[in-house]
């Protein structure tokens, strides 16, 4: 997906009109850099240039300056009057839609699913002649419409299907198909993708048959859970138990096993095709290449640090990928939109204690702060996928900028004991906080920074560089737990098993022995682990119905301090030194920021006024209608 849809009809177009001579009809011709409709489908590099612009409505993937993990118990947005408290507050209505990124936005998803329609109906009618690009271009249409049509229904509900493209002056009131409606069409359109990309070379950033595979798997796993089982999502929530139109929400009826059934199935026919990165080991690996796996995946084989492993976008099945020629796309500066304010970075998506503290111990125990072990020295001895996705107090990181006096390049989110130059005692706030020396309104209010998918190569300075990491939308790892997942609800724990372990072996921990309920509880943890920042936990939250219990939980921050040890000091430049400081470690609960709380109508977003008001057919949400 390196060139857009504008530059292939503009360099087409060029091509067509050649050099022309001075004439007195030129007032009749058509622009040069617009193509007519009829004629894009008569030239195989027009009508390749059309398909290409569909996928525009893929944006910047999940790099957004705002990232969605800011909306789960992952993250939370660093500055304020940016919406978000609107969605965490329970404030969400018809009229205040709060924060919405265009990857699901109900009008820019219709654009481009409009758009996929149009290629749909024209392709076969095409008159080039190269049937192979053809199957491929109509093949990732059928994709793209599932994509899009997936991102409406798993953040409303069942929307209106469909499959025409209006003319002017029509009536365009639609009503909501059902849910299981949505499900079935959008299963369908990844079937007719799988279809014609079968055999098809794959490109880097454009559908393939395994995409379609794994997208599939996808949306059955979302129709199998509690969210979407009218009788279980009634009994975890009054508010869908008082909804007059629950078909618009779920499943009314039916067989639940035989959803289950077929999201493993598809899940298992994805995995036949592509079998990931690291997933065939038997037991652990060490920590350090637990970690080194880790950051290779999220940097998918594009940072220049020589530590990592260049196989690692091996796991990626559908990615959104960059180049150094977009110098104005913002997915390019993650660093600068996350990374610490110390670096002159805006610390926007930062790490919860809430995440921290669900990172296990490296023998697999829970981490808790009422052990004291853990307390005294809460960073020492966790799973390696904590120190490749969270900065945190003392970690080492990329060499400061020159304004910065830190030879050490560690993070500093405390406050420490330190010597003047006349060998006074005073108190510096550490360059990573909010009374930092260095651009303090950017400073983190958690006390961590996001360290996955920002690049580690040292030679990068992020708040000048730009990265060029892709985005997956969708990898093997996903549908692998999606396979656990099901085979957990239909009680085949032992091959459940068997794939979490594969996970973490790669992560370098230990086997899980667990089965029933505590392979389930085992699982979900593995997943948010595993997939943080990856828009995983908006929806699982949601769709496995504990939200209220997650979601829904103040934010936790942590005050770290550090105190001198008896007959020791330390002068500028401050670094960190357990053997100096006594350090303390204080988690507290913060609702000034955001006072975070959940209410059930937050399982679905509103559709707004305006387009309720457009078409009087859009049933609201529940809990909307007020």
């Amino acid at each position: 997906m390196k060139l857009s849809y504008k530059n292939w009809i503009f360099l087409a177009a060029l091509a067509m009109t050649g050099l022309v001579s001075c004439d007195t009809d030129f007032l009749d011709v058509t622009p040069p850099t617009e193509i007519p409709t009829d004629e894009v489908w008569k030239d195989g590099a027009l009508a390749e240039g059309f398909v290409t612009g569909i996928y525009q409505g893929l944006q910047q993937g999940g790099f957004s300056e705002q990232m969605l993990a800011s909306l789960t118990d992952e993250a939370v947005f660093t500055h304020t009057g940016r919406n978000i408290n609107t969605v965490n507050e329970g404030s969400l209505s018809p009229s205040n839609l709060g924060w919405v990124d265009d990857t699901y936005g109900w009008g820019p998803m219709y654009t481009r699913i409009r758009a996929a329609n149009q290629a749909i109906a024209a392709l076969p009618t095409s008159t080039f002649t190269d049937q192979t690009l053809k199957d491929r271009l109509k093949g990732e249409a059928h994709f793209m419409r599932a994509y899009y049509y997936h991102q409406l229904v798993r953040y409303y509900g069942s929307v209106p299907l469909i499959t025409k493209v209006y003319a002017l002056n029509e009536d365009y009131s639609v009503p909501r198909n059902t849910f299981e409606e949505c499900v079935k069409f959008i299963a369908a359109d990844c079937d007719s993708a799988a279809a014609l990309l079968k055999g098809k070379a794959d490109q880097k950033g454009r559908a393939s048959e395994v995409s379609a595979l794994a997208l599939k798997s996808r949306i059955l796993l979302y129709a199998a859970s509690d969210l979407h089982d009218v009788p279980t999502a009634k009994a975890k929530s009054a508010l869908i138990a008082a909804y007059p139109n629950p078909e618009f929400v779920g499943y009314t009826a039916g067989d639940r096993k035989a959803r289950w059934t077929a999201a493993q199935a598809a899940a298992k026919a994805a995995l036949d095709l592509k079998a990931g990165y690291k997933l065939n080991l038997t037991a652990p690996v060490t920590a350090a290449q637990g970690k080194i796996n880790y950051i290779s995946m999220a940097m998918a084989g594009y940072s220049a640090d020589k530590t990592l492993d260049a196989s690692g976008g091996d796991d990626i099945i559908f990615g959104r990928y960059f180049t150094a020629s977009q110098t104005s796309d913002g997915a390019r500066q993650t660093g600068l939109n996350n990374g610490p304010n110390g670096y002159h970075n805006w610390a926007g998506n930062t790490p919860i204690g809430l995440l921290v503290d669900d990172y296990e111990m490296m023998d697999g125990t829970s981490f808790s702060w009422t052990n004291p072990t853990h307390k005294t020295n809460p960073y020492v001895n966790r799973d390696p996928r904590f120190y490749a996705t969270v900065m945190y107090d003392g970690a080492p990181w990329k060499p400061r900028p020159s304004d910065a006096k830190d030879p050490a390049n560690q993070i500093q989110t405390g406050s420490y004991d330190l010597l003047d130059e006349k060998g006074a005692l005073f108190n510096r706030k550490g360059l990573d906080t909010r009374s930092s020396t260095i651009e303090d309104w950017n400073g983190s209010r958690t006390g961590y920074y996001m360290r996955k998918f920002i690049d580690p190569n040292p030679a990068l300075y992020d708040n000048t560089d730009r990265q060029n990491i892709p985005w997956p939308f969708l990898r093997v790892t996903e549908v692998v737990f999606n396979y656990i997942e099901a085979s957990i609800e239909l009680g085949q724990d032992a091959v459940a098993l068997e794939w979490l372990n594969k996970i973490r072996f790669r992560a370098g921990m230990p086997a899980l022995k667990v089965s029933g309920s505590a392979l389930r509880d085992a699982y979900r943890h593995e997943k948010r682990i595993e997939m943080a920042y990856e828009e995983q936990r908006y929806h699982d939250a949601r769709r496995w119905m504990i939200a209220p219990t997650t979601l829904g939980r103040s934010l936790q921050f942590i005050t770290v301090i550090g105190k001198f040890k008896a007959g020791k000091s330390m002068k500028e430049p401050y670094h960190y030194d357990p053997t100096v400081y006594d350090y303390t470690y204080t988690p507290t609960e913060d609702k000034s920021h955001e006072n975070r709380t959940w209410v059930d109508k937050m399982y679905f977003r509103p559709f707004s006024r305006d387009e309720i008001n457009r078409n009087a057919k859009l049933v609201q949400n529940p809990g909307y209608d007020k």
